[in-house]
């Protein structure tokens, strides 16, 4: 009794509400929409050029991007590579901005992060070198430890801590307004399993969504989801399916499947609103993700 009350009062104050109260008054023609999000739209480099390619340039800012593939696949070099190419600076064609790592699994590897860090540091000389720029004077300002220092860290252990942390992330980014990107690594592992009410988990996953979707677009940075997969008999055959569902899918702005074609690493646009699918060669090297090596070979045979 008391909650169809509740229910009742608050239908009686929503229709008591005046249009104008809840209706937007800084509304926009789509025009003027179209440029405000080709002068905002920023993007982050993989270090693979034939992925940044049919990506537009890399992953965007003010987008949640899911990316999922099998155990061993590079989900987490990538990653750790977004993480650290974000800090690219902007005579460089990148953001300088910081990122947030969320390590749900325990994958993240302060070593590996160093050898990607120093690649970078190593490249982003190279580049000085070719604009001949002091060379000695942007060495002293970029270093490995410095790049390590960029990315706040953060080991996730139960699906509540990860709740609490995303709930903390708009203050967190408030006091940190420098972070360009959020990396969930990977963001179902703690929903997976301990959920007897399936509901109470589409429920939380769909609020945990929209809060992304909404620090992507408030704090204009990436959110990058990397997801597990399950093998799923459909139409058949059997075939990569993301984990957590379709629903949870559907919250993504777009969706990356990386998968083996062979001994090759390929990258595949399996969702985006505005890139047509495409697939293309990766490679994991100890400096991190790079091009293919082999389709580097066959271009340089055109």
């Amino acid at each position: 009794m008391d909650r169809s009350n509740a229910i009742l009062q608050r239908e009686q104050q929503q229709q008591s509400l005046n249009p104008k109260d809840w209706i937007a008054v800084d509304q926009q023609n789509a025009w003027d929409l179209l440029h405000e999000e080709r002068s905002l739209m920023t993007r982050i480099s993989t270090s693979c050029a034939d992925l940044d390619d049919i990506l537009g340039g890399g992953i965007s800012c003010k987008q949640v991007t899911e990316i999922g593939g099998v155990p061993g696949i590079g989900k987490t070099q990538l990653g750790i590579q977004l993480a650290v190419n974000v800090q690219m600076p902007s005579y460089c064609g990148g953001l300088g901005g910081k990122a947030i790592y969320i390590d749900t699994e325990g994958s993240f590897m302060g070593e590996r992060a160093q050898e990607i860090a120093e690649a970078y540091v190593e490249d982003i000389s190279e580049y000085n070198r070719f604009l001949h720029k002091d060379l000695q004077a942007c060495q002293g300002e970029i270093q490995g430890k410095d790049v390590l220092q960029n990315i706040y860290f953060f080991r996730i252990c139960s699906y509540t801590e990860q709740i609490a942390l995303i709930n903390y992330l708009e203050e967190f980014i408030s006091d940190h307004k420098d972070v360009k990107i959020v990396i969930i690594d990977s963001v179902a592992f703690h929903f997976r399993q301990g959920f007897e009410d399936m509901a109470l988990r589409t429920r939380i996953l769909g609020e945990m969504a929209l809060k992304l979707v909404k620090l992507a677009k408030m704090c204009n940075l990436a959110v990058v989801l990397l997801n597990q997969v399950t093998t799923r008999y459909m139409e058949g055959s059997f075939q990569l399916s993301f984990s957590l569902g379709d629903n949870w899918s559907r919250c993504c702005t777009n969706r990356i499947i990386l998968y083996w074609n062979g001994n090759e690493r390929y990258a595949y646009i399996d969702k985006s609103p505005y890139l047509r699918s495409a697939a293309a060669p990766y490679s994991v090297t100890s400096r991190g993700i790079r091009n293919s090596a082999s389709h580097c070979k066959r271009s340089k045979l055109v």
